[in-house]
């Protein structure tokens, strides 16, 4: 009998991924691999919701990897969507126009589901899957951080920090770090008050998503982009300091001479990189393992279990 082919969409605030791929285990063998910025959060209010604009590039993005999926005689599918879609008062109305354009149902989940699957996701791309484990997620509307021993997750919350939130909603880099050391204040608090604070202590911080794997390629001078080097790559709190002075002076459209940055994220990496370092500073790490691998590997492998 032939193994069953799946597929997972990450639909994000900043980017829609697409992965169609065989599960062995606990290891993916990819089949197929999609990403597309649609800035999906961009333009974003209270009121609105979703733009027009961000609406129509994530539906086109989902056009294409509907018939990505229908071409590689997937057997089942799972799309998730996160924090765009899930804080957009206009949410429902765009799941109902994707399905009714794409066939794709998207399933919006909360913060917790988002870094419980994303733990799994990472563990099965990391070298090393036993000991203490904080791993963070920076999303575009969202941060996701998990404290976890193995495969067991201690403690998992969503903080309302993202790379396109603080972009479009800060006006400088002093306004940004101070909203993401509040957050990050807070969470430090909520992790000590459940007794686990002192996990922390010798646990390996790992990063997933855009802002790490970017950092990782920027460090590698990277022109392009290749997961097996950046994936388990290690990042020392010192370098990334370097990125952001280097990156920090120099206009978006300069930043994209910089090898290792992918358009998309000219303006997006130093909010990011704020990010990044703050949650070493405020939680004590002096190094970063990233990882290539995240929600969406996480949503594929529990297609095994539904």
């Amino acid at each position: 009998m032939l193994p069953q082919t799946f597929a997972s969409i990450d639909l994000g605030t900043n980017t829609a991924r697409l992965l169609i791929g065989r599960v062995d285990g606990e290891e993916i063998v990819p089949l197929g691999v999609k990403r597309q910025i649609t800035r999906l959060g961009g333009g974003f209010t209270r009121e609105r919701g979703i733009s027009a604009e961000a609406w129509q590039r994530s539906r086109d993005a989902l056009i294409g990897f509907a018939e990505e999926i229908r071409s590689a005689g997937v057997s089942r599918a799972r799309a998730v969507a996160t924090s765009a879609v899930r804080d957009a008062v206009n949410g429902p109305a765009f799941c109902a126009d994707i399905l009714e354009h794409t066939g794709i149902a998207l399933e919006v989940i909360d913060g917790r589901e988002e870094g419980l699957l994303t733990l799994r996701g990472v563990l099965s791309g990391l070298d090393r899957k036993h000991g203490d484990f904080c791993v963070f997620d920076v999303g575009g509307g969202s941060t996701e951080y998990t404290l976890a021993d193995g495969a067991t997750p201690l403690f998992t919350e969503s903080l309302p920090l993202g790379v396109v939130r603080l972009t479009e909603g800060k006006p400088d880099i002093s306004s940004m770090k101070e909203k993401i050391a509040r957050e990050l204040g807070g969470v430090k608090s909520r992790i000590a008050a459940e007794g686990y604070l002192d996990r922390l202590v010798g646990a390996r911080l790992v990063g997933t998503a855009g802002t790490a794997t970017t950092l990782a390629a920027i460090s590698l001078k990277m022109d392009d982009y290749d997961y097996r080097r950046v994936n388990n790559y290690v990042l020392p709190i010192a370098e990334i300091r370097d990125i952001l002075a280097r990156l920090v002076p120099l206009s978006p459209p300069e930043r994209l001479k910089v090898p290792g940055l992918e358009k998309g994220r000219e303006d997006l990496i130093i909010a990011g990189t704020l990010i990044t370092l703050a949650t070493m500073e405020i939680l004590g790490f002096e190094q970063m393992t990233v990882s290539d691998f995240g929600l969406l590997e996480g949503v594929l492998l529990g297609l095994l279990n539904s």
